[in-house]
């Protein structure tokens, strides 16, 4: 029986344990309290700063079709709480997130040093994963991977490292070697690992971990890698790329990235292949075609007589460059309105250097987040970046949006019904961009 005055949400996200509060000692002890329910798993653990998330919706897709009772848990949210726990593509219910928060609260209760948030939501996924005896789980860290509470698990049946950036560098490090340092903190001994292809300090590092760990690694070879164009399958559209020997794959994550990120994903199954896990080639075909993963260069609106709307949760510098190439590719000549909301903590002026040069017009939002930029502040960030850097035309008056109903509009109205709007910066703008719409 649930209780009906518990609201597991509101509890999660109580104020005096949001925030990040890096360490083991207290998920741990959490989840010592709850019979260690990571014990009774299987993982494949993805750490990196850029393409994780997409990673990790291709690995469970992948899992899925082959037969496996898949779990995943991923963050933030796009549209609503629950999705950051799946089983086999479904989100967790709302009676169910009561029932597990509530077990875990009554543990969480009882210690000293209360867990934080991202604690407390591990700690239901895992439990939850459990109950649903699932055969597998693909965890995606939530900062860094050293100390992240995801790391609590023992050897995963793959540690896997998306692209790495400079992203947090006020808690990871000011050097790509430092956070590559801490993502490789997932390598466990003897545990396979497959990693991008990283800048050069950055491989150096993991193939360090790779090497103390004796572990074996595998990094996709890019060479091998021919993205297509995008076409429209049964009012769909999807991107044709090959990959080695897979020929003519399909993905409906548009993005000009997201083929590499598929790729990671293929060789990661490939090595859960060779130890013990049956995926074959077909299976992976359809997984990568069957992944969903919104918020990430994903059209939300198009029609006749309106301009075409599309979201991406690009929230550094590499994430903005990923996004110029795929507008210039997917939509060729035309230049989009872009809305704009950042969170304060972020590379803003990098990113704003390699957006403004690629923008017809520019609107300025402030994310509903507590770490967010003001919009006005915002506003005179691409007005200095765009006139004294870039000579832009287009940043000389970027609207202040009162909030993203009124940012879509005004985007829309710049953009006319031909056009294109672009809303980027934070992934925590996208479903108040959709509830917009």
């Amino acid at each position: 029986m649930v209780d009906v005055a518990f609201d597991p949400i509101a509890y999660i996200n109580e104020p005096r344990w949001m925030g990040s509060r890096l360490g083991l000692d207290r998920i741990r002890e959490l989840l010592e309290r709850l019979g260690r329910p990571q014990d009774d798993l299987k993982f494949v653990h993805v750490a990196g700063t850029n393409g994780k998330g997409s990673t990790c919706a291709y690995l469970s897709s992948i899992l899925q079709e082959a037969g496996y009772r898949t779990g995943l848990f991923t963050s933030p949210f796009i549209e609503t709480f629950e999705e950051r726990i799946r089983v086999d593509g479904r989100n967790i219910s709302s009676d169910e997130l009561a029932r597990v928060a509530l077990a875990v609260r009554d543990q969480a209760e009882a210690m000293d040093d209360h867990p934080t948030e991202f604690e407390l939501m591990c700690a239901v996924a895992l439990v939850h994963f459990v109950r649903r005896a699932c055969d597998i789980a693909v965890l995606e860290v939530g900062l860094g991977g050293r100390l992240d509470s995801t790391n609590v698990i023992d050897a995963p049946e793959v540690a896997v490292v998306a692209r790495i950036g400079l992203d947090h560098t006020a808690l990871l490090g000011s050097t790509l070697a430092a956070i590559a340092g801490e993502k490789a903190g997932i390598v466990k001994d003897g545990v396979p690992v497959v990693s991008w292809p990283q800048e050069g300090e950055a491989m150096a590092v993991v193939e360090e971990a790779a090497r103390t760990h004796g572990a074996a690694l595998t990094v996709p070879d890019f060479a091998q890698l021919q993205v297509g164009p995008v076409e429209q399958r049964g009012g769909t559209s999807v991107r044709l790329f090959t990959y080695g020997s897979l020929c003519n794959l399909e993905t409906s994550l548009l993005g000009s990235y997201q083929p590499a990120n598929a790729a990671l994903a293929i060789e990661t199954a490939r090595v859960l292949g060779e130890n013990g896990w049956s995926i074959p080639d077909a299976v992976v075909r359809a997984g990568i075609a069957q992944a969903r993963w919104p918020g990430r260069f994903e059209v939300v609106d198009a029609g006749p007589d309106r301009p075409t709307v599309v979201v991406d949760g690009g929230h550094n510098p590499q994430g903005a460059r990923a996004l110029v190439d795929s507008l210039a590719d997917v939509f060729p000549g035309k230049k989009p309105v872009f809305v704009i909301g950042v969170l304060e903590d972020k590379d803003y002026p990098e990113m704003l250097e390699v957006i403004l040069p690629a923008g017809a017009g520019f609107v300025a939002v402030t994310p509903d987040n507590p770490r967010a930029l003001p919009a006005d502040k915002l506003a005179r960030a691409i007005r200095w970046t765009g006139q004294d850097l870039l000579g832009c035309a287009a940043c000389t008056n970027p609207y202040v949006a009162r909030d993203m109903a009124d940012a879509l509009a005004q985007a829309r109205e710049l953009a006319g019904p031909d056009g294109l709007v672009c809303a980027f910066g934070s992934l925590y703008s996208i479903a108040a961009l959709k509830a917009a719409l």
